[in-house]
């Protein structure tokens, strides 16, 4: 018999919450009478963060666990997570208690019920610095629903439900974390939506992020949707603005070219700075649309973006099942 969902939680340091977290996902899930599972995966912590999910695999039997041998990010730890998951509904929250399990019938019901593919967490009120984090948060999302035309409000809130098709259809890599439900559009999924939940204080521990993730969130918006555009088509792109390049260039030699004809032997064409403008700007033509050629062959051929290397599993098999 199929399960219901699947709660998967990626942890950093956070030995502390644990307990208390999954004694709530309990506690709800056994009211609502879900079939459930709750993967974990410890993206290589250096407290007792695995000690304490083996002690709640023994006293929980839907709890499972991933324990990565060294730290790689949050995209890793979901990637992982997804592919572990066999519930018909995928429900992602943090470790730190600041995402509340009451949360989770509402996001079961608006995938089974409503109908949505995925529906997002919104954080309306935030219990965050108001300079260091809710300002820059407030921007962010504002660059993130121009650039992907997806009108979220929280796009980076950890709190999201899934319908299994579309969790089993991406793939979530580098810091993409950040970006699903642009994934999710890319790859086919258009009904998405959002919930307005609960946004708790941090009870134990310090905050894992920085200033940096904002730079490196707006990186990562521009290369996702320079990706989901032209990830199967790069020529459409280089051979385009090095069509365009080329043929300008080449416009101008021609008209320089006329004038040397018309004026004559005086001109003196190699010594105007356009003559040297023209012919930089032929080779970048020409680069380009070579590059377009060689990123065809070359898209989405690494096929180690995902290898990670995972050094214990709790209630799972030593292999996730592959993407259909």
């Amino acid at each position: 018999m199929s399960l219901d969902l699947s709660i998967v939680v990626p942890l950093y340091n956070e030995d502390e919450s644990l307990p208390e977290l999954v004694e709530w996902i309990d506690r709800v899930c056994t009211e609502h009478n879900y079939r459930y599972e709750v993967i974990m995966i410890d993206d290589g912590s250096t407290d007792n963060s695995w000690e304490v999910v083996q002690q709640l695999s023994q006293q929980y039997s839907t709890v499972k666990g991933i324990r990565f041998q060294r730290n790689y990010g949050k995209s890793a730890a979901l990637n992982e997570g997804f592919k572990a998951s066999s519930g018909n509904v995928i429900i992602t929250m943090d470790a730190d208690l600041q995402d509340s399990p009451d949360e989770i019938p509402e996001l079961y019901r608006m995938i089974i019920v409503d109908g949505f593919d995925l529906v997002s967490g919104w954080k309306k009120v935030r219990y965050d610095n108001a300079v260091t984090k809710n300002l820059p948060s407030k921007l962010y999302n504002a660059v993130n629903r121009k650039v992907s035309g997806i009108k979220l409000h929280d796009m980076n809130c950890g709190l999201k439900s899934y319908r299994n098709r579309v969790i089993k259809s991406i793939e979530v890599y580098g810091e993409m974390h950040r970006f699903i439900p642009v994934l999710a559009k890319a790859a086919g999924f258009r009904k998405i939506g959002e919930k307005v939940v609960v946004h708790r204080a941090r009870k134990y521990g310090v905050s894992k992020f920085g200033w940096e993730r904002f730079v490196n969130g707006f990186l990562d918006l521009l290369s996702i949707t320079f990706i989901s555009r032209f990830g199967k088509k790069p020529m459409h792109f280089f051979g385009f603005w090095g069509s365009v390049i080329f043929l300008l260039s080449f416009a101008f030699l021609l008209y320089l070219s006329t004038e040397r004809i018309i004026i004559g032997p005086d001109y003196g064409l190699t010594s105007k700075p356009l003559f040297y403008i023209t012919l930089t700007f032929m080779i970048l033509g020409t680069q380009f649309f070579l590059a377009g050629y060689i990123a065809e062959l070359i898209s989405r051929s690494a096929p180690d973006r995902n290898h990670y290397l995972i050094e214990q599993r709790i209630g799972l098999p030593d292999k996730a099942p592959s993407r259909s």
